[in-house]
């Protein structure tokens, strides 16, 4: 064992970064490998510390991928890997490999009703901690993609919705913007939020697809933003 200092965390993804103290020389990083590869039926290992019990392997198969599970924060965890080995309380951080011993993922978490496995374990995509952990080592935090709009919450838009149907209107297919940040990339691109008026509420912008991806919830936006770097220009179709 040796002390370790947080470098830092993103707890919305479920990993941290630790810098290790004094080290023997004892031990070697694991070869990594690319989760864009993998392949539903592939077999796979988990390694970790179940129940307190230090360097347990189990083994499995890639159950399926992309999968979605929400997170110890509530946010929506997505691309995670499903996996049959045996993941259970202590696994999670521990490494999912492939047959060839290449790190493919970081076990997180399961789907049980009972809390024990139930044959359904979740792994983090080794392509996913590798941009996580650059963030973290570069700048002790990750900086996410943002558009800076305020998409309209749910009630809002099935207000809405109810409002244009009544006056046989065909109701918003896209997300409606409600506020835009000041200075942000939406405001600099020219996106509207929604105003009132004396007399009327006049709607915003409705954003539709942000690089081709269909976007009709925050989710979906959210999940549209975070697939790009900062930086990066994407093309947002919207209606006004």
């Amino acid at each position: 064992s040796c002390n370790a200092t947080l470098v830092g965390a993103e707890p919305d993804c479920d990993l941290a970064v630790l810098r290790l103290g004094a080290l023997d020389g004892s031990l070697a990083p694991l070869e990594r490998g690319s989760s864009s590869v993998l392949r539903v039926g592939q077999r796979v290992f988990a390694i970790g510390n179940p129940f307190g019990l230090d360097q347990t392997l189990t083994n499995g198969i890639v159950s399926g991928l992309g999968r979605e599970m929400r997170g110890v924060t509530g946010r929506t965890m997505r691309g995670l890997v499903q996996t049959d080995a045996a993941i259970n309380p202590g696994n999670s951080g521990g490494p999912l490999l492939d047959a060839r011993g290449r790190l493919i993922g970081v076990n997180t978490m399961i789907a049980s009703p009972s809390g024990a496995f139930a044959g359904v374990g979740f792994a983090i995509p080794v392509d996913t901690v590798v941009r996580v952990v650059q963030q973290l080592v570069k700048w002790g935090r990750t900086k996410h993609a943002y558009l800076g709009v305020y998409p309209a919450p749910p009630h809002i838009m099935q207000q809405v919705a109810g409002l244009m149907r009544r006056q046989g209107v065909p109701p918003p297919e896209g997300l409606l913007v409600v506020g835009v940040e000041p200075g942000s990339p939406a405001e600099e691109a020219g996106l509207q939020p929604m105003a009132r008026t004396w007399h009327s509420l006049v709607l915003g912008d409705e954003v539709l697809a942000i690089n081709g991806k269909v976007v009709s919830d925050s989710e979906q936006l959210l999940d549209a933003v975070e697939e790009h770097d900062r930086g990066d220009v994407v093309e947002v179709r919207y209606f006004r």
